[in-house]
């Protein structure tokens, strides 16, 4: 399980680094649009757009709304089913 869970962080950190033009080391579950200069409306877009293509989900446009940090991205792809957890063994 440890190779799955570190698959899908380094996917999501893949994404989230080339969109927002940000290095991956610097990247928290705090990180957010108010601390990310680059995290626009346009770029979050692009983010939703990478996330659902690589994980093979679909977000709800509630769900879209409701992200306000990169936490918030981690829980909501926990919701469909991506293995989030840094806790396991």
């Amino acid at each position: 399980m440890i190779k799955q869970y570190n698959e899908n962080i380094k996917k999501l950190l893949a994404i989230l680094s080339k969109i927002l033009d940000i290095d991956e080391n610097i990247i928290t579950d705090e990180t957010s649009p108010r601390n990310t200069e680059t995290w626009d409306s346009f770029n979050a877009l692009m983010i939703v757009s990478e996330l659902e293509n690589t994980f093979n989900i679909h977000f709800t446009m509630d769900e879209v709304t409701a992200v306000t940090c990169v936490g918030d991205i981690k829980e909501a792809l926990k919701r469909h089913g991506i293995d989030m957890d840094s806790n396991k063994e």
